[in-house]
């Protein structure tokens, strides 16, 4: 199968050094060898990402918990054997293999299986764990489908194409306390999901831990024109050439164009279109914002609005 040799060409790639995009369930994410800190070098500058914001490692197998882990935890077993493969990343504290680089320094790793049969079948053949962002340009939208890694990465020769994500937002990201979990970044594991396995923590959660989390800072995820949230921003006054991504079908009259999320507002169907529409509108001329319809903050819609939140929070500032 043309996908097989793909797949095998792609690891020899990764155990070379080199560079490889491929497919997950969340998003497209931009892969190395995580335990090659001059490989993973080249994702940083291939990404333009700053030094300070760590990789997630992605694993094949709940059995490598204990090869890329100095602290052994049975309730990171536990969550890995109730939502892996799945868009968890479950932070823990690094074995000294793992570069310094993935981690930005910190002694903390994120560790994630993907529910990708490509990526997973990517990280078995390579023989390593592979560290790996969004397969885009630090700060901007996260790509879906290959197409938009292309865009972003014209020149990168090796992109597993493996059709749309079906989850379409990045993972949850967590970290455990003595009491229970941290959410570091929302995603589609949420936290009524999490509760069914442990205790929230009763603690905060203290810069370090939310250094060790990608996606962490204010502005990120951001489309090349701005992008304004109905209710909670000031809009342009002429809409005309605007585009309104309406989660719902509604709100959706006075704009050049509509992209409809999802026609009955399932949330779980919003997050999965949401960065397509977003590169789709970012490409039109005729259009020169962006209005996104906000969405109620339970489940999964909180991963949406933080990913809208910051997709927009430059433009915001720009008008303070």
């Amino acid at each position: 199968m043309k996908l097989t040799s793909e797949i095998e060409a792609a690891a020899g790639v990764i155990r070379n050094g080199g560079l490889v995009a491929f497919p997950t369930e969340t998003v497209y994410g931009l892969g190395a060898n995580a335990l090659d800190p001059v490989a993973v070098a080249k994702v940083f500058a291939l990404k333009e990402r700053p030094s300070f914001d760590p990789l997630i490692v992605h694993i094949a197998d709940v059995k490598d918990i204990n090869t890329l882990t100095a602290l052994q935890d049975e309730r990171v077993e536990m969550l890995a054997r109730a939502f892996w493969p799945g868009p968890l990343t479950i932070v823990v504290k690094k074995d000294p293999k793992v570069p310094d680089i993935v981690t930005a320094g910190l002694d903390n790793v994120g560790l994630r299986m993907p529910a990708n049969d490509i990526a997973l079948r990517l990280i078995e053949a390579s023989g390593f764990p592979i560290a790996a962002p969004s397969a885009n340009k630090f700060g901007q939208l996260s790509p879906t489908r290959a197409e938009h890694v292309r865009k972003a990465f014209p020149s990168l020769r090796h992109i597993l194409d493996g059709g749309p994500c079906r989850v379409g937002v990045e993972s949850t990201v967590i970290t455990l306390d003595d009491t229970g979990f941290l959410i570091l970044r929302p995603g589609a594991v949420t936290r009524e999901m999490l509760l069914k396995h442990l205790p929230a923590s009763s603690g905060k959660v203290k810069s370090v831990l939310e250094a060790a989390s990608p996606g962490h800072m204010p502005s990120h995820y951001s489309p090349a024109k701005p992008l304004y949230i109905l209710g909670q921003q000031p809009l342009p006054h002429d809409t005309s050439r605007a585009a309104f991504l309406s989660a719902d079908g509604s709100q959706a009259e006075g704009y050049a164009h509509v992209e409809i999320l999802s026609a009955k507002g399932v949330l779980t169907e919003v997050a999965v279109n949401l960065f397509g529409a977003l590169h789709r509108m970012e490409e039109r001329p005729d259009i020169e914002f962006i209005v996104a319809q906000a969405v109620n903050e339970k489940g999964i819609g909180i991963a949406i609005m933080d990913r809208l939140r910051k997709a927009a929070f430059r433009y915001s500032a720009e008008n303070l």
